[in-house]
Parts: C-alpha cells; sequence; structure tokens
C-alpha cells in the first residue's frame, strides 16, 4: 500500500457518506479544498475533534473563487457556520459544499437560500430583508433608487405573500422560488 496517509477513518468517510450527499472520493476531494486555504493548519489527518473544532476564518474562505464574486457570501458562511461567526470547521464547510452540490434536494437549497435571504434572522422575510437582497443584487447594475427599490418589494410581496401579512414564510418563499426553473443550477458550487 505504500506511504498513503489516511485523511479519515473508516467510520468517519461512513457517517459523511451517510449525512451529505458526496462519496468517499468527493469527500476527500472537499478536504483537500479545505486543507488548501491553510495547509499549515489543516493536518492531512483529521480526527473527529479536528474536523469540529479546527476553524478556518471567513477571510480565508471568502478566497474561494466559487464564494469570492457572491453578493450574498457574507450570509452563506455565517448561515453555514455552527458557531454563527462565519469560521468554518471542516464539517461546516462540508455541510456547505454537500447543499450546494448537484446531488442536494430542491427542498434543502431552498431551506438555506430561505435563511441565507434572511438578512436579519427572525423566521421570516420581511421588507428590510428584501431590500437588502435586491441592493445585493443590484450593486454591479446601474443601482437602483430607494424608491424603485420600495416598488419590487412591494410588487413581491403582492405576489408572494399569501396571507398578506407583511412578510414571507419559508412555505411563501419556496411557492415563489418554485416558479423560477434556474434556481437549482443557480444554487450550486461544483467542488
Amino acid at each position: 500500500m505504500g506511504n498513503k496517509v489516511a485523511t479519515f477513518s473508516e467510520q468517519q468517510l461512513e457517517d459523511y457518506q451517510d449525512t451529505t450527499f458526496f462519496s468517499r472520493k468527493e469527500i476527500l476531494r472537499v478536504h483537500r479544498r479545505f486543507r488548501e486555504l491553510q495547509p499549515e493548519l489543516v493536518p492531512r489527518t483529521m480526527s473527529m475533534e479536528a474536523t469540529r473544532d479546527l476553524r478556518l476564518p471567513k477571510s480565508l474562505i471568502n478566497t474561494l473563487p466559487e464564494l469570492k464574486e457572491n453578493p450574498f457570501r457574507d450570509r452563506i458562511l455565517k448561515v453555514f457556520s455552527s458557531n454563527g461567526s462565519g469560521d468554518l470547521s471542516f464539517d461546516d464547510f462540508l455541510d456547505l459544499l454537500s447543499v450546494f452540490s448537484e446531488h442536494a434536494p430542491r427542498e434543502l437549497k431552498l431551506h438555506y437560500a430561505f435563511r441565507i435571504y434572511d438578512m436579519d434572522g427572525d423566521g421570516v422575510i420581511g421588507p428590510s430583508d428584501l431590500k437588502a437582497v435586491i441592493g445585493r443584487l443590484c450593486q454591479h447594475e446601474r443601482g437602483l433608487t430607494p424608491a424603485e427599490i420600495d416598488a419590487v418589494v412591494e410588487q413581491i410581496l403582492d405576489e408572494a405573500d399569501v396571507d398578506c401579512d407583511g412578510h414571507l414564510t419559508a412555505m411563501e418563499f419556496s411557492h415563489v422560488v418554485a416558479r423560477a426553473p434556474d434556481f437549482v443550477q443557480t444554487f450550486h458550487i461544483r467542488i
């Protein structure tokens, strides 16, 4: 067998396969990407404790090409960070890439998209969340005036807020996004 170093125990690999949408080979590829971010800190062999406790700072994770230009990168990292800091453990990093994989079900992607767009974390997407989302999406465009943003928010709520309570629940959000055929392709990161 030579000098091959085992990155994970058999049990760890089985557990990761059971809790993600990745094969063993893909899990090892994710570890390699994680380790490449800071090789002097991330060991080649990962103990159970290291996969949970060793964290890479969000400033390093933000350098990944898949996140670097994403206007929601800070929200993505916050949502997937198990301690809410935006810094990611290997387990957090693996979860993030698993949810963004092509094999993750649409419903799971919708759940996380909702959490990412719920900017204030109150469990609903209200007008302030929508304004923040629109602002981020339009930052590279000419920019919308506050009146135009208010009009877009009003239009979204008119069309999607079924119970007319002034915000979108996860179910209302899912119903709206279900009409967007390219959602699954845009909510995707290739490893």
